[in-house]
């Protein structure tokens, strides 16, 4: 992107409304790249090797790929544009941010617009060599304290992603039971002394590929290295309970990074961003797992949930995993808009090319990314595979979009 092609203010609406009506309600994005300073890239995202660190190494490498994002990465340094994604139309881009803001009853449908006045959640590819630290997301209450919103989020380990395991393919999730908030505070207190200890209070998962896990605010976790899908609230908040990974320090100010600043030394007040009770749910694999469960099927395609569930008794977020047979086709009928990434094979979806990319070089165009607006949705789209291997892809959802979705612990039933 350049400044001579980027679309932004008052002239945005005339490109966006020629863009919607060329795709029929399609828009084509752009990969969105975001480096993480404290962690190692994974390198199963596509990014070519000589771009891991496109943003300079004392950014950090590119361990992120953003989808469908109108949220800004929390990053120190940080471009003006990290973390947002771009729609691409005539040799023109925009963000899609902006889009929503011109045309959001269009794009993410009339009642999500007015009740959030923007698309509220995001996804992203997330892919590290090795695990990361202990960590958890404020709640919406807790958050507010700092300006910011609160962040649930999920997982989904895709198989196509995921050919290597790298170094540690098993994710600490929450506290064993029994854990008192006495032991964490003295993990806290002895941040200083190279490992905190954190982890000796928690437990490992091992990863599966074609699984996932729903993981509520205020609950910790210390992803593993399998590449995951992230679908999640629009919100880029965390704190760092683990003061060493991997023989590498993390600095007191990750802990408290989204804290109140006279609460940076309160002990209780950090503990107290737990959501204690699921951290040491002694049923928490039960009440967090996520197994992929068929929500449609015809000949030669199949679409599964591989997100659902509710938090805090809402629905927030939902994903789907569509896999269309070589030859076959078929018409998605979704309740409203979400962002689309493919992760295998070639096809179309409407009127735009689909194609899985091999290698991504940094500021390149492809086409495996596409917004499915409010409106495309609601007049159903028709998907065929063009290919001669499995056309399959990733698709996330807003808030309340569907009237009934599975519970965790529903794949049981199956």
């Amino acid at each position: 992107m350049t400044s001579e092609n980027l679309v932004k203010g008052t002239n945005i609406a005339s490109t966006l409304d020629r863009a919607l009506d060329a795709g029929e309600g399609l828009l084509r994005l752009t990969p969105t790249w975001v480096p993480r300073k404290f962690l190692h890239p994974g390198k199963r995202i596509k990014l070519h090797p000589h771009d891991w660190y496109a943003y300079g190494a004392h950014r950090g490498g590119i361990d992120e790929r953003w989808l469908g994002s109108t949220t800004e990465a929390d990053n120190e340094g940080r471009v003006w544009h990290e973390g947002l994604s771009f729609a691409t139309f005539e040799g023109q881009q925009f963000l899609l941010k902006d889009a929503v803001e011109e045309m959001g009853d269009r794009i993410i449908g009339p009642t999500m617009h007015e009740k959030y006045k923007r698309w509220p959640i995001y996804s992203k590819f997330f892919d590290n060599m090795g695990p990361i630290p202990h960590h958890m997301h404020q709640s919406s209450e807790d958050a507010a304290l700092v300006g910011q919103e609160g962040k649930p989020e999920s997982y989904y380990f895709p198989p196509q992603m995921n050919n290597v395991d790298n170094n540690f393919a098993y994710t600490f999730m929450g506290l064993e039971p029994g854990t008192t908030k006495d032991q964490v505070r003295q993990c806290l207190k002895n941040w200083d002394r190279g490992d905190n200890g954190i982890l000796d209070l928690s437990k490992a998962y091992r990863l599966e590929r074609g699984t996932g896990w729903l993981i509520p605010p205020g609950v910790l976790h210390a992803p593993g290295s399998l590449c995951t899908y992230e679908p999640q609230w629009g919100s880029d908040v965390f704190g760092m309970f683990q003061s060493l990974v991997e023989g590498r320090e993390i600095p007191w100010s990750l802990l408290v990074n989204n804290v109140p600043e006279d609460k940076h030394q309160d002990l209780d007040f950090i503990i107290g961003q737990l959501d204690w009770e699921k951290n040491v749910d002694t049923h928490f694999k039960e009440n967090n797992y996520l197994v992929p469960i068929v929500a449609a099927k015809g000949p030669g395609w199949v679409d599964r949930w591989i997100v659902y569930g509710k938090i805090g008794g809402k629905q927030l977020f939902t994903a789907r995993e569509l896999t269309v047979e070589a030859g076959a086709s078929c018409t998605l009928n979704d309740s409203g808009a979400s962002g689309w990434i493919t992760v295998q094979g070639s096809g179309r979806i409407g009127n735009m090319k689909l194609q899985t990319p091999t290698m991504i070089r940094f500021g390149a165009e492809t086409e495996d990314e596409i917004f499915i607006t409010h409106e495309a949705a609601q007049r159903g789209l028709e998907v065929e595979n063009r290919g001669n291997e499995s056309l399959v892809s990733l698709r996330y959802f807003g808030p309340d979009t569907f009237d009934v979705v599975p519970n965790v612990g529903d794949y049981r039933k199956n």
